[in-house]
């Protein structure tokens, strides 16, 4: 095994922890919100638009190249990102209705198994991508690696502070082990399958919607008493080590 591999297996592992100890972290779990989760999500999003924006150009220019049937969208990639975007929205709004109305019938406030099953797996399909990306990103190397695996690392913590919300005990019992276990399985996918650059750069166009999607939800309502000067300076300081590569 290459020695990028070994290094990609060991942040793999090291964003499944991430899962799978959110929960006794007290930033993760502490109300009202932690300043920290509001850093995480800055870090997470500068990541998104000093990096992975950039990189869409690129994979617009693959695509071009790729002769697409649907030549009248003259920006795929970019729609490509705003589907990740609706993706995760759209799963947001499905959680939050559950909640009020599970809350509205029995009194709980959470999710119902269905909702919950739907949730947690579209979110297991998002880990798996990242865990492929660990191994097949657009800019490859040993210090990209790790800039992506601390954002990533980041963005887990914020994810993992909604999850828990929505889905109480559940997410604490089964879900976790599902989205660390994900994550591996997206490293083991990538050892075995070839890219193509076309699909690298679909994918990395989802991973950008999903991402600021995820923090924005996390980040800009009122009552989520986030902290603005705290995503603020994650954001700044994490682009301004970005700028470095």
């Amino acid at each position: 095994m290459q020695l990028s591999a070994i290094l990609a297996l060991i942040f793999a592992v090291c964003l499944a922890l991430i899962h799978l100890g959110a929960s006794r972290f007290a930033l993760a779990t502490a109300s009202p919100r932690s300043r920290w989760l509001s850093l995480a999500g800055g870090t997470s999003v500068a990541y998104v638009f000093v990096h992975i924006l950039p990189q869409l150009k690129k994979g617009q220019d693959v695509m071009a190249r790729a002769g697409l049937p649907l030549q009248f969208l003259e920006h795929h990639v970019y729609i490509v990102a705003l589907l990740g975007f609706l993706t995760f929205y759209g799963l947001e709004r499905l959680a939050v209705r559950s909640r009020r109305r599970n809350l509205a019938l029995r009194g709980a406030d959470t999710t119902t198994p269905m909702v919950f099953w739907i949730h947690i797996l579209s979110f297991a399909c998002f880990n798996t991508l990242i865990g492929y990306l660990l191994l097949h990103r657009e800019q490859p190397g040993t210090l990209s690696l790790s800039f992506f695996c601390v954002a990533m690392g980041a963005h887990f913590l914020v994810n993992d502070y909604g999850l828990r919300r929505h889905h109480q005990e559940a997410y604490n019992r089964i879900g976790c082990w599902l989205l660390a276990g994900s994550v591996l399985v997206g490293y083991g996918i990538g050892l075995i399958t070839p890219i193509h650059e076309l699909m690298l750069a679909v994918l990395f166009a989802f991973l950008a919607g999903g991402v600021i999607l995820n923090v924005s939800k996390e980040e800009l309502p009122e009552e989520q008493e986030s902290l603005f000067w705290a995503f603020a300076l994650g954001a700044a300081l994490y682009t301004a080590l970005l700028l470095t590569l």
